[in-house]
């Protein structure tokens, strides 16, 4: 499912530019709000356009512009020239917001909420949800620090022009499994077999999950559709680095 489809408000037919309002942007496609969120621009947009906010919150519009336009068009894979506008620094700190975000926030609370829905159920199949979720969580940590230790430094230092011959992004690549597995499992569980009396705190929380789902499978097409393939450019030397 991809996160920017779902549930938006209008079908997105033209590219988002810099004279785009970034009020209409949210209110016709309110899931892209986590994207202006995680390069830490705050509410209170007012007419401003998107190039105006991105000025004044020292944001780099092209890398902003890119990811919000392959997030709403995921066919349409960048190419080497869109690629080489963006800042790679901006999309390094982006990523590694996700990552905190996920981790810190957005996983904690979705398991705050499940263990309370699951409060009147038996408690060993609570328990064994419990061990689920946890299990499905550790994977994703694993996945992300594994990013956040070892390919995000190769992907800096091979920007400032810095090449480790002992590593490359094709191993990451290899790597990037799909960690949404764990997940639907999760989901199948409790739609499938869950025994006692649902009601409207376990619906919900499953709606969360369903939606926590798209949105990592939305952040997993922006590492596999602009940040692999701008290493790899990288590598290949179709993009010079970005000397800072």
């Amino acid at each position: 499912m991809n996160l920017y489809k779902y549930g938006s408000a209008k079908a997105v037919t033209k590219p988002f530019g810099a004279n785009t309002k970034m009020s209409d942007l949210i209110c016709d496609n309110f899931p892209l709000l986590l994207i202006i969120t995680r390069f830490g621009i705050p509410l209170g947009f007012g007419e401003k356009t998107i190039g105006q906010v991105c000025e004044e919150h020292e944001v780099d519009a092209p890398t902003l512009l890119l990811l919000l336009n392959s997030s709403v068009h995921p066919e349409e894979k960048p190419c080497v020239e869109q690629l080489s506008a963006l800042d790679i620094h901006s999309l390094l700190s982006y990523l590694s917001n996700s990552h905190s975000y996920f981790l810190d926030f957005r996983l904690p609370l979705l398991r705050q909420q499940l263990l309370s829905a699951l409060s009147n159920c038996p408690n060993e199949v609570a328990l064994a949800i419990r061990n689920f979720f946890d299990e499905y969580v550790e994977e994703v940590r694993k996945h992300m620090n594994y990013e956040d230790k070892t390919v995000f430094p190769y992907a800096r230092k091979l920007a400032q022009g810095e090449r480790d011959s002992r590593y490359s992004i094709r191993v990451f690549s290899k790597r990037h499994d799909q960690i949404e597995l764990k997940i639907t499992e999760l989901k199948n569980l409790l739609i499938k077999y869950y025994p006692a009396p649902s009601g409207y705190e376990l619906n919900n929380v499953l709606h969360d999950i369903f939606t926590s789902e798209a949105d990592l499978a939305a952040h997993n097409l922006i590492e596999d559709n602009i940040f692999t393939p701008y290493i790899e450019a990288l590598e290949d030397g179709l993009i010079s680095p970005q000397i800072k």
